[in-house]
This record gives structure tokens, C-alpha cells and sequence, in this order.
């Protein structure tokens, strides 16, 4: 486009400066008529024709446009005086002629209030053109006409020529202002060797932009300077794109190389997703985070839609497992009312005389308990401490009496046991203990029996050895009973 432009520029120049060659060519030609040509008929006809040359003539240099367009007026009004064509015009004609010359006037006084000093030069032109189409008028009125059409046109020249002057003046400090930006451009430039990081080249790539929108207000510059100047700014621009393509390609590779291992933990996490192993999946997925913000960013064009799917995965699951603890908090504090439930049918039983009745009892309170399911966990101590004291209470009352008495309250120990929240932990306690009790008694035996090893045969030592008999006979009972516990606890 601007090689089309700058040809047609060319061109235009070449033909004003041949149509002011053929304007000062008809200019001598009229020069020749004046000063060589007697006969009144040819001598109109050969200016007809120069005239009718002249209007096909086209635009000459605007500098030369008033000397060249002065110089031929000139020339026709000596013609016109010397043919002495007025003799041949009539007196009407010569009115007529005045009052369209003053017509031409009054369009030139108009033309003088227009704004635009595009249309003012293109009037200006088609008036001169249509004043010089006009015939002579009364000598007596010629020079005042005369002097007040070319005082007008000389103040609409004056007119244009301060307009071009005031444009220079624009368009000179708007080639400054576009240096300035230049200058601004080169040293942003020569800063984009220190950019190591995509934010960096980010930042740079608005204030190139920046400056180029800058650009594009301040309006033209003098022809032949603003097109160096506009160059100058392409080569730059071209420059720092160029640098920035060249940095982008080197970071590609490390981007491609993130997005991979991030579209695995993806995989990952949609294996994961439909999973209902709340707590085991949670912490997998939060160390999949992890492992994600490791990696660091993959890229403008990737990252988004791969945090998108990431996302959607782990929300898939996080938002189904809120859903089921949200489900799980409801059932338990319709658990928590039925325990609380139960609690207070245990407070207000009358223990039955039948002592197996009221074992049945107590067994099927304590199945009931622990059927009705978990607690939330701010209540799981105060209801399980509820629970005991009241069916422990009962419990007591009971009348039980040795290895009965022993077997029952143990099996109740461990029923109330099963109700607590730590069950598996006071299970194993539990076990412990006793395992410990019979070990200690074992040794305490093998420490009797190594004893009677030292006792003589007389009649004090006798005395002696049942006792230490006795005490190894009790161990060995407690050792019986205690294993009697022992394969009470479930999976024992």
C-alpha cells in the first residue's frame, strides 16, 4: 500500500510539473497571438483554442498555481484590449459579464467562511476557471472589479498557505513526539536481554504495544521523515517479537514437558475420583495437589484446561464425600436421640428377681445400645460414660457369687466395653492386662516350686512346704480363671 501511495505521489508530481510545461507552453503561445496576429476573426479563434487548451490542462504545483494562473489573466486582458473585441460586444453582454464576475465575487467571499481548506482550494480553482470563462465588461467598472476579485483570491491564498504553514509546524511535532516513542522503543529493547521469565516478556509486550497505540494518535508526520521513522519503529517491533519468539521456543519444551506429568496426576485423580475410601483417597488427592504446584506452570495455552480437569476431578470426589459425611452427621443425631433413648429405659428399669431374666435384660439393653450406631464424635464420651454408670448400676445389684459371679460380670465388662467409641483399643488393653497377670503368676509358681526345692524333711519344713503348695494351688486356680476371660474376648 504505501509503495502504491508513494507512486502516485510520484506520478501526481510528474504530471503537475508536465501540465505547467504545457500551461507556460500556451502561455507563449497567447504571448505570439498578442504581439504577431492583425486579423480579429483568426486571432479570436487561435485563443479560443489556446483557451479551450487551457482548461484541459490539468493541476500544476500549488506554488506556481497563482504566478502561472496570474500571468495568463494578465495576457488574456491585453488580448482582449488589443483585439479590441469590445467593440464587437454589446452593451448587455458587458452588464452581464459584470454581474457574473460579481457573482463569482460574492461565491468567493462565500467560499471564504468554509472550514475546510480542501474544498476552499478546490473552489478557489473552479471559480478562477469560471472568472476567465466570463467576457470583458465596462472599462469604466474593470479596475475596481478587477481589484476586489483578486483582493479576495490573494486572502484565500493567503488563507491556504497559512494552513499548509500551521501543518508543517503539526506535522514537525508530531515527528518529534514519534522520535520520542522511538527512542522509547530502542531502549525497551536493549532491556529484553535481562526478561528470564514469562512475566518479564508479558510486561514488555504492553508497553511495546503501548507505545505502538501511542503511535497511531499523534497523527502524521513530514512525508518522507514520518515513512523513516515508522520504519525504524517496524524494525524494532519486529526485533522484539522476534527475541520473544526466540525465548518462548526455548521454554516450549520445559512447558510440554510439565503438561505430561501434569495430564498423569489428571489420570490419576480421575482413577481416584469415584472412589469411596474417604479418608485414604482425601489424603492421595491432596498429595496429587501437591505434586501439582510442584510441577509450576505449564504454559498460557495448557495450564487452564489442565487445572480444569484436575479440578473437576478432585471436586468430583471432595464434593460426594461432604455429601456422605453431611449424610453421616444426620444419622448421627438420629443415633445420638436413640441412645439417649435407651439410656434413660435403662435408668428407669426395675431389675427383675429372676436372675436370668434380668441378665437377658441387661444383655439385650446393651445390644440395643450398640445397635443404634455411632455418635458424633463431641458426644461419644458423655453418652458411652451415660451408658456405663447406668448399666453398671444394675449390674451390681445383681446377686452373683463366684465363678458365676466372676464369668457374668467379666462378660458384662466386655459387652459394655463393645459400646465404647475406643472399643478396640480397651480390647486390647484388656488382653494385655490379663496375659500379663497369668505370666506374672507363672513365674510366681516356678518360684514356689524352685523353692521346695530347699526345704529339709523335718517337721517345720512340712508346715512350710504346704503353704508354699497352697499358694502355687491358688496361682494355678487364678491362672484358670483368668484364661476363662481370656477366651471371653472376642477373637481370642
Amino acid at each position: 500500500y504505501r509503495e502504491q501511495r508513494q507512486q502516485l505521489i510520484q506520478e501526481k508530481k510528474n504530471k503537475e510539473a508536465a501540465n505547467l510545461q504545457e500551461k507556460k507552453r500556451l502561455i507563449e503561445r497567447l504571448k505570439e497571438l498578442i504581439s504577431s496576429e492583425e486579423n480579429i476573426g483568426a486571432a479570436y479563434n487561435n485563443y479560443k483554442e489556446i483557451h479551450e487548451a487551457w482548461k484541459k490542462v490539468g493541476d500544476i504545483a500549488r506554488d506556481k498555481r497563482d504566478e502561472i494562473q496570474s500571468e495568463y489573466s494578465r495576457l488574456l486582458e491585453e488580448f482582449f484590449y488589443n483585439m479590441k473585441i469590445y467593440r464587437e460586444l454589446k452593451e448587455h453582454d458587458l452588464k452581464r459579464n459584470f454581474q457574473l464576475k460579481m457573482d463569482i465575487i460574492q461565491q468567493l467571499q462565500d467560499l471564504a467562511k468554509l472550514d475546510s481548506i480542501k474544498e476552499i482550494e478546490s473552489g478557489l480553482k473552479h471559480l478562477q476557471n469560471e472568472w476567465e470563462e466570463i467576457g470583458p465588461v465596462m472599462n469604466e467598472e474593470w479596475e475596481a472589479l478587477k481589484e476586489k476579485y483578486w483582493n479576495q483570491v490573494k486572502s484565500l491564498y493567503d488563507r491556504i498557505r497559512q494552513f499548509y504553514n500551521d501543518r508543517k509546524t503539526i506535522l514537525l511535532e508530531n515527528l518529534e513526539r514519534k522520535k520520542e516513542l522511538l527512542l522509547e522503543a530502542e531502549k525497551l529493547i536493549s532491556e529484553t536481554a535481562e526478561n528470564t521469565s514469562a512475566q518479564l516478556w508479558d510486561k514488555a509486550t504492553e508497553q511495546i504495544l503501548s507505545i505502538q497505540e501511542k503511535w497511531k494518535t499523534i497523527g502524521y508526520g513530514p512525508k518522507k521523515e514520518n515513512e523513516e521513522v515508522w520504519q525504524k519503529l517496524r524494525v524494532l517491533s519486529d526485533e522484539f517479537f522476534e527475541k520473544k519468539k526466540a525465548f518462548y521456543a526455548v521454554i516450549q519444551d520445559k512447558y510440554a514437558g510439565i503438561a505430561a506429568k501434569k495430564k498423569e496426576i489428571i489420570e490419576k485423580a480421575n482413577a481416584l475420583k469415584d472412589s469411596t475410601d474417604w479418608k485414604d483417597t482425601a489424603t492421595k488427592l491432596v498429595q496429587l495437589q501437591k505434586d501439582w504446584k510442584k510441577l509450576g506452570f505449564a504454559g498460557q495455552k495448557l495450564e487452564q484446561r489442565l487445572w480444569s480437569e484436575f479440578r473437576g476431578a478432585c471436586d468430583a470426589f471432595f464434593n460426594a464425600r461432604q455429601k456422605h459425611f453431611e449424610d453421616q452427621d444426620k444419622q448421627l443425631e438420629t443415633n445420638l436421640i436413640a441412645k439417649q433413648a435407651i439410656i434413660q429405659n435403662i435408668e428407669s428399669y426395675t431389675l427383675s428377681d429372676d436372675k436370668k431374666t434380668a441378665l437377658n435384660d441387661l444383655r439385650e439393653f446393651t445390644n440395643t445400645f450398640n445397635a443404634a450406631g455411632k455418635v458424633p464424635m463431641k458426644d461419644r464420651d458423655t453418652i458411652y460414660s451415660a451408658y456405663k454408670a447406668a448399666i453398671d448400676k444394675h449390674y451390681q445389684q445383681l446377686k452373683l457369687e463366684g465363678d458365676e459371679k466372676d464369668k457374668i460380670m467379666f462378660e458384662a465388662k466386655i459387652q459394655t466395653m463393645s459400646s465404647s467409641p475406643e472399643f478396640g483399643r480397651l480390647l486390647s488393653k484388656e488382653r494385655a492386662a490379663l496375659r500379663q497377670q497369668i505370666e506374672t503368676l507363672k513365674n510366681d509358681i516356678l518360684q514356689y516350686e524352685n523353692n521346695l526345692g530347699f526345704f529339709a524333711r523335718s517337721k517345720g519344713a512340712d508346715a512350710l512346704r504346704k503353704e508354699v503348695e497352697a499358694k502355687i494351688n491358688t496361682s494355678k486356680s487364678k491362672i484358670e480363671s483368668l484364661k476363662k476371660r481370656l477366651k471371653l474376648i472376642p477373637n481370642e
